[in-house]
């Protein structure tokens, strides 16, 4: 889902960068001794699960994972995931710095807004909203991803809206596949490693529904 150098309108590029920043500096502050680790490992998980991709047009389909950066790292997905995307263009030629706030933005964001609305329902134990959030917000936060990579070709032309709506069609399938790795991810997480999501580490009451399910 990276926009490639050079697609994007100079006008498109300096507002998301400068939105990008905003989210940065609130993520950067959110990081600490106990956040560090998750932003390190959702990063690390980002930057190999988006290595395989298929290019669409200006952008690309690949897994986001985006969901799950959201409901454990909440602003802090912006620093995580801004660290990949610039690895990923330096090494590998994958989007480009000229559109990193950009791209960062796209994904990271969505992250985040999925992930303060999904979070209750991860941290209830119920054995039926942890899995059920870990689903919407793995499969919406690709939605809403998709959505702003259009918004932002459409912005930079007419020629770009076939290419916009060819990206959002393509991630359908992804939507799907990140709905799935997402809910079993969180699953999993809320009975084992609670406190991966905000939860003092060693509760039991929150998961209790999930070992009685």
């Amino acid at each position: 889902m990276h926009i490639v150098d050079g697609a994007l309108a100079p006008s498109v590029i300096v507002a998301a960068s400068a939105v990008s920043v905003g989210g940065l500096a609130l993520g950067l502050k959110r990081l600490d001794a106990e956040t560090l680790p998750r932003a390190g490992l959702l990063s690390a998980a980002f930057f190999v699960a988006s290595l395989v991709q298929v290019p669409i047009g200006p952008s690309s389909v690949h897994l986001v994972l985006g969901g799950l950066a959201g409901l454990m790292l909440g602003w802090a997905a912006f620093p995580a995931l801004a660290v990949a995307l610039a690895l990923q263009a330096v090494f590998f030629g994958f989007g480009g710095l000229t559109v990193l706030g950009v791209n960062t933005l796209t994904i990271a964001m969505p992250a985040v807004l999925v992930g303060l609305a999904c979070r209750a329902g991860v941290r209830s134990g119920s054995a039926v909203l942890v899995p059920l959030s870990g689903a919407v917000a793995g499969g919406l936060s690709v939605a809403l991803t998709t959505i702003l990579v259009g918004a932002a070709l459409a912005a930079s032309g007419d020629a770009f809206i076939p290419a916009a709506k060819l990206v959002f069609l393509a991630h359908v399938p992804v939507m799907i596949a990140e709905a799935l790795v997402t809910a079993a991810a969180v699953t999993l997480l809320a009975k084992v490693k609670p406190d991966a999501f905000g939860l003092p580490a060693g509760t039991t009451a929150g998961t209790e529904g999930l070992r009685h399910a």
